[in-house]
């Protein structure tokens, strides 16, 4: 099975490449241009796409000006099933976006793979009325496959000025066996993180090419990154209180 979910995988991930280059490109002018500007990106995800806003926060070699929105009740630890529910709510996401400093200027990245659940959709809504740029990820097949759950009938893919197709399938799971039924072997968050990845890089790239000096973390495993990175957290945190040291 190994060689089956890799060369699927792979399959994705250059069909990414051929496909959403230039969206990826795009994405990461702008995230360039918000940082270059002082401004914040946002991500926000619910369930198993809360874990990429994770992958890309206070990371070596990633970005400082990072702020995942992370609403535990959306999450997995304080009850799987009762995120999923959650997530299906309509305008539940007032109940955390509206204290959320999302400034004019910022972007704001929502991840839902398919990209029909009300909360996702709101938490781009919202913060495009604060100001934000909305930068989507979602799968395109899946999303068009099934029926919002918005009372609006939007799915997340409307909502954003850049959305970018992670690829998946119906269902995200892409491998069968010829004596199990139920479809396995999810590839959202390979293929989201590699998108994520790619984003920043350009973004990173861009502000070299524009003599601005990118706010990026030096592992904390390495000789004297420590005072590079307190340097960046003092930068942020004002704005992204997850970066802060209470010790």
């Amino acid at each position: 099975m190994i060689n089956n979910y890799i060369d699927i995988t792979i399959s994705m991930l250059e069909n990414i490449l051929d496909n959403e280059a230039d969206y990826v490109k795009e994405a990461g002018a702008k995230v360039a241009e918000t940082i270059e500007n002082d401004g914040i990106i946002h991500l926000f995800g619910c369930g198993h796409s809360h874990i990429l806003t994770e992958e890309v926060f206070y990371r070596a070699g990633g970005l400082a000006a990072i702020h995942p929105i992370l609403h535990e009740p959306l999450m997995l630890h304080e009850g799987a099933a009762a995120s999923s529910v959650l997530e299906r709510k309509n305008d539940y996401a007032k109940t955390f976006m509206t204290e959320e400093d999302i400034r004019p200027g910022d972007v704001m990245i929502v991840l839902s793979t398919s990209g029909r659940n009300p909360v996702p959709i709101d938490v781009a809504e919202i913060a495009r009325e604060k100001g934000a740029f909305i930068i989507v990820i979602t799968s395109l097949q899946y999303s068009t496959s099934q029926k919002s759950r918005h009372t609006s009938g939007k799915r997340l893919s409307d909502t954003g000025d850049i959305v970018i197709d992670n690829g998946a399938v119906k269902g995200d799971a892409v491998l069968k066996s010829a004596n199990f039924d139920i479809p396995f072997a999810p590839t959202s968050t390979v293929t989201g993180a590699a998108i994520l990845q790619a984003v920043f890089a350009e973004a990173i790239e861009k502000m070299v090419n524009d003599n601005f000096t990118p706010p990026v973390f030096i592992s904390g495993n390495i000789e004297n990154a420590d005072e590079h990175n307190r340097a960046l957290v003092e930068k942020y945190t004002a704005r992204i209180p997850l970066l802060g040291m209470n010790l």
